[in-house]
């Protein structure tokens, strides 16, 4: 089965910088895209970044410019590293996997009750200003 185990969360200052982690494993020929989502204490689930099989990425606009996502497919880690982070950013990220095509994947991530849809525990990220 599906298994993602995130790491690297932490807190920092504004304008600090973070790298998470992502190991990955079991994942099937019905996972198109891997990436992150946020989700801060009473607000929504927000996707922020995905990846898929030939290295396209996906941005959720506040982080364009500041996030980049990468993957080592020799070891199966996947990386979020974010820079210029903001107060805003503050959140709960978890590292996902979805069926969904790149140009929905942002939207897909995290998302309850779509096939195909996992998700690791998460990692938290404080910034504070």
């Amino acid at each position: 089965h599906v298994q993602l185990v995130e790491s690297g969360g932490g807190s920092v200052q504004a304008g600090g910088s973070l790298t998470l982690s992502c190991a990955a494993s079991g994942i099937t020929s019905s996972t198109n895209c891997i990436g992150w989502f946020r989700q801060a204490p009473g607000k929504e689930r927000e996707g922020v970044a995905a990846i898929d099989g030939d290295g396209r990425t996906s941005y959720a606009d506040s982080v364009k410019g500041r996030f980049t996502i990468s993957q080592d497919n020799a070891k199966n880690t996947l990386y979020l590293q974010m820079n210029n982070l903001k107060p805003e950013d503050t959140a709960m990220y978890y590292c996902a996997a979805t069926g969904r095509p790149i140009e929905i994947a942002i939207q897909a991530l995290g998302v309850i009750g779509v096939a195909d849809n996992y998700w690791g525990q998460g990692t938290q990220v404080t910034v504070s200003s």
